[in-house]
């Protein structure tokens, strides 16, 4: 399974002033994840750990590129699975909110622990029609979203890295460096995973 970001972001609607009451996403796509949000409510999310190959076929069935042995519990709200890639034993948990209007990537054994937010979506605020704007998220290999924590838009968290809980990360956080805070700043080393 490749896990080489393609950068997919959800297709907007043409023509239309969203910050005037028009829709922001074309039809066909919000149509798309209404199917999607009412498949994940009558089949997922009231199941309990056991049916984790469920919610991987799910997801699978919806576009998310998904490896056999990721775990995503049946709380976690994802926006949309065709811009989800898990890597082996990659694991969303409980009330993680994936906001993945552009692609959101978790290597193997990347970790996003109960209700992290991760958001690809922001807005330009220096111009007047407010437009979306969208970029993707790139957890790596060993990486660890604590809980509650918060990570933004274009943000890659290099391999073993650590956003501590209730960290905001609005920039890259390096490889086998433990972060906290808001703004998320380092504070030490992690050691090194053999895995």
């Amino acid at each position: 399974m490749s896990l080489h970001s393609s950068h997919r972001t959800a297709p907007l609607a043409k023509g239309v002033l969203p910050r005037l009451g028009g829709p922001t996403f074309a039809l066909r796509h919000r149509v798309l994840r209404l199917l999607w949000s009412l498949s994940w409510l009558a089949f997922a999310r009231w199941t309990p750990p056991v049916f984790q190959p469920l919610r991987r076929a799910l997801l699978s069935l919806f576009g998310a590129r998904i490896h056999p042995t990721a775990i995503v519990r049946s709380s976690a709200r994802i926006w949309w699975p065709g811009n989800l890639v898990m890597g082996a034993h990659a694991s969303l948990g409980p009330g993680v909110i994936c906001y993945n209007v552009a692609e959101i990537v978790l290597e193997d054994f990347a970790i996003v622990s109960q209700r992290a937010h991760l958001c690809t979506g922001t807005h330009d605020i220096d111009d007047p029609d407010f437009p979306l704007k969208a970029r993707p998220i790139h957890i790596g290999r060993n990486a660890w979203i604590a809980a509650e924590a918060f990570v933004g838009p274009g943000v890659t968290a290099e391999e073993g890295s650590v956003l501590g809980a209730r960290g905001v990360a609005f920039r890259d956080l390096k490889q086998w460096t433990v972060y906290a805070g808001n703004p998320a700043c380092p504070k030490r080393e992690r050691r090194r995973s053999a895995t």
